[in-house]
C-alpha cells in the first residue's frame, strides 16, 4: 500500500516591490517558508502515481490585492521518460488545488498549465523545488551543469526573485531569462492544474566529454514531458486535452514550438529514444513572452528593427553587415506572404511597409492604453519627457524613427543570433555532441572569424532548424495538430530580439484561421508580464472553464 506524505507550507506572494524584490505590472514575488522535503514517484514507469504526493499550503495574492489560502497536492520530480539521459532535467512536477480559500476544489477536468523555466535554451530543471514555482535553470545532482552557466536560487521557498547576476531581468525573469513563477501561481490559485517540466539544455557535457542538451533536446524533452501527461488520463488530475504551454524568451520560443508542431512525425526518432509515452503530444493552447524564434531569420528581422540603433557604448555596428542582413530579411518576409491581422487595414507585410503595421497595430496602442492610464499630472509630466509622441487627448501617434530613437541602445551587436566569432548562446544550442558551437546561416558561416576550414554551415543543420522553428510548421509544413489559441506578448524596448519575430508568428497564426490575443507592453523590456490576471482569464475562456475569476 502507498502512503503519502503530508506537509504544510506558507507562502505569501504579494503585490508591490518588498524588501528588494522587483516588480513588474504590480506583481512582486517574495516568500518565506519552512523546508518541507516532498516525496514523488520518481520511476520510469511512466504511470503516475495518484497517491504519491505532499499536501502544502500557500498563499497567493492576486493581481487585485486580495489573498487567496490555498492548499494542493505536490507530485515532485517525476520522470517522464523510460529512458532518460538525464533524469534531474526530465522530470516534472504536478501541482493540484484541493482547497481555496476554504472551499473543496474539485481540479478533474480543470485546464492545465504547462509552465517551462526555459531561458536562454540553458537546462532547467524541478530538481530542487519544494512547491509550486520551484523549476530553476540547472539543478543538483545532474549528470553536468553548463560550465560558467549562471545559476537560480534554489531555496526551500518555492519561489525566486530575479538575480541580481542578470543584467535587465526584471520580477518575472530567472538568472537566464525564463519565466519565474507568476503564472503558476495564480493558475492554482484560479484552480487550475500546474505541470512544470524540465528540460535538457545546451552546455550540458556527460563524463566522456559529450555535450548532451544541444538542439533539439530542449523541444523533444517538453514534448515527452506532454506525452507523459496525457498517456495519464484518469490518473493525473487535469483535462489533459486542454493543455496550455507558458514560457519566456527562449522558453516562449519552445512554448510556440510545441503548440505549432504538435504530433508533427519528424521528432518520433527522437522521442522514441528517450522514451516518451505513447501519446499525442499536441497542446490545446500556447502563451509565449518575447519569445526568440525562427532563429534561421533572426539575423535579418534584428537588423530590419534595430540596424540603426547604437550599441550602448553608443558605438555603431557594422553598417555593411546590417544591410546586408536587412537584404536577406526583406527576401525572406516577401516570400511569407504574410497579411496583417483583421481590422489592421494592412495587405500583405513587407520591409517596406512593416514599420506603419507595427506602428498602428501594436506601438501606437500600446503608448495609448499606457498613457490614458496615467493620471492628469503623470501624463503630463511623461509627455514633457517623450516629445516624439503627439497626444490629443485620445490617442498617442509617433514616427518609427522617433520610437526607434525613444527605445535607445540595441541589446545585441551583428549578428545578433548566427555570431561570426560563434560566441552568441544560439551557436551553443546548435552545437553537435563533440563540438560546443556551431553556425547555422549560411552567411554566418561564410563570414566566420574562428578560423573554421569549412565555410557552410553542416549538413545537419537544415534538419535541426526545422525541429526548432515553429514557423516551419506554420507555414512550410502546415501542421493540422497545431495549437489554434494564441497568446503571445512582447515588451516594446525589449531589444534582445526583433518586434517583427512575434509579430510574424501572429499574423500567420490568424491568417491560418487561430484565434490570436497579441499585443505589446509599452515602456517594458525582455520578459515582462504586466497582464498574468487576463493571461489566467484567457485561460477559462478558451478551454470552456467555467468562467473563473480574474486573479
Amino acid at each position: 500500500m502507498k502512503h503519502r506524505a503530508i506537509k504544510r507550507r506558507n507562502v505569501v506572494i504579494g503585490i508591490g516591490a518588498t524588501a528588494g524584490v522587483a516588480a513588474v505590472g504590480g506583481i512582486a514575488l517574495n516568500a518565506g517558508a519552512a523546508t518541507a522535503n516532498a516525496s514523488g514517484s520518481g520511476d520510469s514507469s511512466l504511470v503516475f502515481d495518484p497517491d504519491a504526493y505532499t499536501e502544502l499550503t500557500t498563499t497567493v495574492t492576486d493581481t487585485e490585492g486580495t489573498e487567496h489560502a490555498v492548499t494542493y497536492h505536490f507530485w515532485k520530480a517525476i520522470t517522464y521518460v523510460s529512458n532518460p539521459v538525464d533524469a534531474t532535467y526530465q522530470s516534472l512536477n504536478v501541482s493540484v488545488p484541493v482547497e481555496i480559500d476554504g472551499t473543496a476544489v474539485d481540479a478533474s477536468n480543470a485546464p492545465i498549465l504547462l509552465a517551462n523555466s526555459v531561458g536562454g535554451y540553458m537546462p532547467s530543471s524541478v530538481a530542487d523545488a519544494t512547491g509550486v514555482g520551484g523549476a530553476s535553470m540547472g539543478g543538483g545532482g545532474g549528470g553536468g551543469a553548463p560550465s560558467g552557466a549562471p545559476t537560480a536560487s534554489t531555496s526551500a521557498s518555492p519561489t525566486a526573485s530575479a538575480s541580481a547576476s542578470a543584467p535587465g531581468a526584471n520580477g518575472n525573469t530567472n538568472a537566464t531569462g525564463g519565466a519565474m513563477n507568476t503564472n503558476q501561481l495564480l493558475a492554482l490559485a484560479a484552480g487550475y492544474v500546474v505541470v512544470e517540466p524540465g528540460a535538457r539544455g545546451r552546455g550540458l557535457k556527460n563524463s566522456a566529454g559529450e555535450y548532451y542538451g544541444s538542439a533539439p533536446a530542449v523541444i523533444v524533452d517538453l514534448k515527452a514531458a506532454v506525452r507523459y501527461v496525457r498517456s495519464n488520463k484518469g490518473r493525473i488530475p487535469g483535462n489533459v486535452d486542454r493543455i496550455v504551454s507558458a514560457g519566456t524568451s527562449a522558453g516562449g520560443a519552445v512554448s510556440t514550438l510545441l503548440g505549432a508542431s504538435g504530433d508533427s512525425p519528424i521528432y518520433d526518432r527522437h522521442l522514441k529514444e528517450i522514451g516518451a509515452a505513447d501519446a499525442s503530444d499536441a497542446i490545446f493552447a500556447v502563451g509565449a513572452w518575447c519569445p526568440i524564434t525562427d532563429l534561421e531569420h533572426a539575423d535579418g528581422a534584428y537588423e530590419w528593427n534595430w540596424g540603426t540603433n547604437a550599441l550602448s557604448t553608443g558605438k555603431q555596428v557594422d553598417q555593411t553587415v546590417s544591410k546586408d542582413l536587412r537584404s536577406q530579411f526583406a527576401e525572406y518576409q516577401a516570400k511569407l506572404r504574410l497579411r496583417g491581422l483583421k481590422g489592421s487595414g494592412f495587405g500583405t507585410l513587407t520591409a517596406r511597409n512593416y514599420d506603419e503595421y507595427l506602428l498602428k497595430q501594436y506601438m501606437e496602442p500600446s503608448a495609448t492604453t499606457y498613457l490614458a492610464a496615467l493620471s492628469d499630472s503623470d501624463r503630463e509630466t511623461y509627455l514633457a519627457k517623450n516629445t516624439f509622441i503627439t497626444w490629443d487627448g485620445e490617442k498617442a501617434t509617433f514616427t518609427w524613427a522617433g520610437f526607434l530613437t525613444h527605445v535607445g541602445a540595441r541589446k545585441k551587436t551583428v549578428p545578433a543570433f548566427d555570431a561570426f566569432d560563434l560566441s552568441a548562446g544560439e551557436n551553443n544550442e546548435f552545437g553537435s555532441a563533440t563540438t560546443a558551437n556551431r553556425h547555422f546561416t549560411a552567411y554566418g558561416a561564410k563570414n566566420d572569424t574562428t578560423g573554421l576550414a569549412g565555410k557552410r554551415v553542416e549538413s545537419d543543420i537544415p534538419e535541426l532548424l526545422n525541429l526548432m522553428n515553429p514557423m516551419y510548421h506554420l507555414v512550410e509544413k502546415v501542421n493540422g495538430k497545431r495549437s489554434r489559441h494564441w497568446w503571445i506578448r512582447l515588451g516594446t524596448n525589449d531589444t534582445d530580439t526583433s518586434h517583427v519575430i512575434s509579430a510574424n508568428l501572429a499574423a500567420r497564426a490568424e491568417n491560418l484561421g487561430d484565434e490570436v490575443d497579441h499585443l505589446y507592453y509599452w515602456d517594458q523590456g525582455h520578459g515582462a508580464n504586466t497582464d498574468p490576471g487576463d493571461f489566467i482569464t484567457w485561460i477559462a475562456e478558451v478551454t470552456g472553464y467555467k468562467k473563473a475569476k480574474k486573479k
